[in-house]
């Protein structure tokens, strides 16, 4: 087979059967093509995969916020359990790692059982260790808790993308899967912000205890609301083959109840709302060897450097913030602290803007340039935001507060970063799911455990890292090393066709085996 993933007819040239075209805009394709079963996901009306987004984006909110919830109130946390701000910092580097290695056991039970009742678990166990958390009081607890949050936490870091690719078509991707970036990057400032205040009112406990409570009523909602999106399609995609030549790739129909072809009643809401909705061969030993696998091919690898290369200059800056604004000459309280955070906030939004609407309209525009065929690469161009604003951002932190002048430089130095890492979070992941879609459940795991090492790395060695060369050289030299990193969409522009070209048979067998299973 010499279809290459990803690449797929956006721009109708030939006057596709209608039932392939887009209602809304008549010149694009449908990719991919969806069944005629009004259960599959691609056909539910906008009302429901409006529920559906919301359902995913509270629980990707809130799921960040327990897990970000101490970066404004490190300092008076430190000082009332006895706990050094490198314990803590450390804990932070557990937390990531393992929020990378958790999704080794989520993933594959996401996929055999469905995500919803992944969702639901991964919340109660946020509940319980934010229970937990005001009575740590040693450096061992604090680490196991850690490591513990980490775990519920880690479906955060995949299954939305994936809900996401199961909901909506090549061309509206981008604004959704930016969506999850902003909730996701956002939670991780807007935690701080509320945080500090409730420190300063309530006191530390409260800060643990109020992310238990949003927990909880967002459990509640998706409890009520939030419907299963996983579902099996005989694959018929509108493909590119190595020669350009256009063509189509059907996997072989898979006769059961999700994907008749004719009339198929669509389920009653109660049905929906099954906390086990999926009927499937067992094969979650199938899918974690392909989730290590997967760490082995060159566009999940290159995903997870690129996520990683965008997210550790948060942590970094995180690391820094509540120790630095915290000290003379700023003396900030953790609520003043925590609005610092708003800058960051006004830098995902405008990461949202430029990886969400911009970033769908570029593909379309790119592909009527490609003679209507679609590539992955098309969104790599919006990596040319990083690259600027990573060095820009590291650059002005560091400086700025060895050299303590005003306030508002480390401001703008926090939305740069912020900005950076939204756009990097949503660019990276959607362009895995784009190349990769009939089995980016697997993928998405490999990027996100390639992104959490990276991330697990820096947090753990920030510390030594300022010690050693000072906050004036460590953060110059992290703008080094961060611009350098951030130019490797440069390669992948350049060479992603022909790796993606080189990777298609085992790809295309991968997903005939998993419908063939399905036929057992």
């Amino acid at each position: 087979m010499d279809a290459v993933p990803g690449t797929q007819r956006l721009l109708n040239r030939n006057q596709l059967p209608r039932a392939t075209q887009s209602k809304t805009k008549k010149d694009i394709v449908l990719q991919p093509i969806p069944s005629h079963n009004p259960s599959d996901p691609l056909n539910w009306s906008r009302k429901r995969k409006t529920l559906a987004t919301l359902c995913t984006t509270l629980y990707t909110t809130f799921n960040g916020f327990a897990a970000s919830n101490l970066y404004s109130v490190l300092e008076p946390l430190s000082h009332e359990r006895g706990l050094a701000l490198s314990t803590l910092n450390a804990g932070t580097g557990y937390l990531f790692l393992f929020a990378g290695l958790g999704l080794l056991v989520w993933a594959p039970l996401a996929l055999h059982y469905g995500k919803r009742p992944i969702y639901l678990f991964s919340l109660l166990g946020l509940i319980g260790m934010n229970i937990w958390g005001p009575f740590v009081s040693s450096k061992g607890q604090w680490y196991g808790r850690s490591i513990l949050t980490g775990f519920f936490a880690s479906p955060v870091e995949a299954l939305p993308e994936a809900s996401v690719a199961d909901l909506y078509f090549v061309h509206e991707r981008g604004f959704y899967m930016s969506v999850y970036a902003a909730a996701l990057v956002g939670s991780n400032f807007l935690a701080p912000i509320v945080c500090g205040f409730v420190n300063d009112g309530l006191g530390y406990r409260w800060v643990f205890w109020l992310s238990a409570i949003f927990c909880g009523v967002v459990a509640l909602f998706l409890f009520g609301a939030m419907e299963e999106t996983n579902f099996e399609r005989g694959e018929g995609v509108e493909c590119v083959d190595g020669d350009g030549k256009r063509g189509s790739f059907d996997v072989a129909h898979v006769e059961d109840e999700n994907s008749l072809r004719g009339p198929v009643a669509s389920k009653r809401y109660l049905e929906r709302l099954k906390l086990f909705q999926t009927h499937r061969p067992f094969a979650i030993h199938r899918h974690l060897k392909r989730q290590l696998m997967f760490l082995l091919w060159p566009v999940p690898l290159y995903c997870g450097f690129a996520y990683g290369s965008c997210l550790i200059w948060f942590n970094v800056l995180n690391a820094t913030s509540s120790s630095t604004l915290s000290a003379p000459p700023y003396n900030f309280s953790a609520s003043i602290v925590g609005l610092s955070y708003i800058a960051g906030l006004i830098g995902v939004a405008a990461g949202f803007l430029v990886t969400g609407p911009f970033s769908d309209a570029l593909i379309v525009r790119l592909a009527h340039r490609n003679h209507g065929t679609f590539e992955p690469e098309h969104r790599l161009w919006l990596f040319a935001f990083p690259t600027a604003f990573i060095p820009a951002g590291l650059l002005l932190w560091g400086l700025e507060s060895a050299a303590h002048v005003h306030w508002t430089g480390l401001l703008f130095a926090l939305g740069f970063l912020a900005f950076q890492n939204a756009c990097g979070a949503s660019i990276a992941v959607t362009y895995l799911v784009d190349t990769y879609r009939e089995v980016a459940g697997d993928a998405l795991t490999a990027v996100i455990i390639v992104r959490n090492l990276m991330s697990f790395a820096v947090s753990y060695g920030i510390d030594p890292w300022i010690e050693n060369l000072g906050t004036r050289g460590a953060f110059g030299s992290a703008a080094g090393v961060g611009f350098i990193a951030s130019l490797a969409w440069i390669l992948m522009l350049w060479r992603g066709k022909r790796i993606r070209y080189g990777s298609r048979n085992k790809y295309w067998a991968l997903v005939k085996e998993s419908h063939h299973r399905l036929q057992d």
